[in-house]
């Protein structure tokens, strides 16, 4: 049996945000665990299929967008206040929550409020 290192929070949301960058719900959904939770206002999403859905809609509200993420790490927890603009939306409000477990991402939350931008 392999024994590879467990990777921090950090790394795992280090290469988060490089998978996000490709636009492959797979790959990025392979940063989780199998059992993960993605909770949103609409509700819970769950596995690495409910993780796709929830990072698709993301990106389907925000195509192309440029981000700016303020991360705040405490042990095996991340708090992000974010924002985004991307296509014909803006979001000046994003804020998540990770909870990571054995090196994956085992819960995440998303709230944001998705405007019309301003030039």
């Amino acid at each position: 049996m392999s024994t590879l290192p467990t990777r921090t929070p950090q790394e795992v949301f280090a290469d988060h945000g490089r998978r996000l960058g490709t636009g492959d719900l797979d790959l990025v959904s392979e940063n989780y665990t199998e059992d993960a939770v993605f909770l949103t206002p609409e509700g819970v999403l769950t596995g690495r299929a409910g993780v796709r859905e929830g990072i698709g809609r993301l990106l389907a509200d925000l195509p192309d967008a440029e981000w700016r993420l303020t991360p705040q790490f405490a042990g095996d927890v991340l708090f992000l206040q974010w924002t985004a603009a991307g296509g014909a939306h803006e979001v000046s409000d994003g804020v998540d929550t990770f909870v990571f477990r054995d090196g994956l991402i085992s819960a995440q939350t998303v709230r944001y409020t998705l405007t019309d931008r301003t030039a």
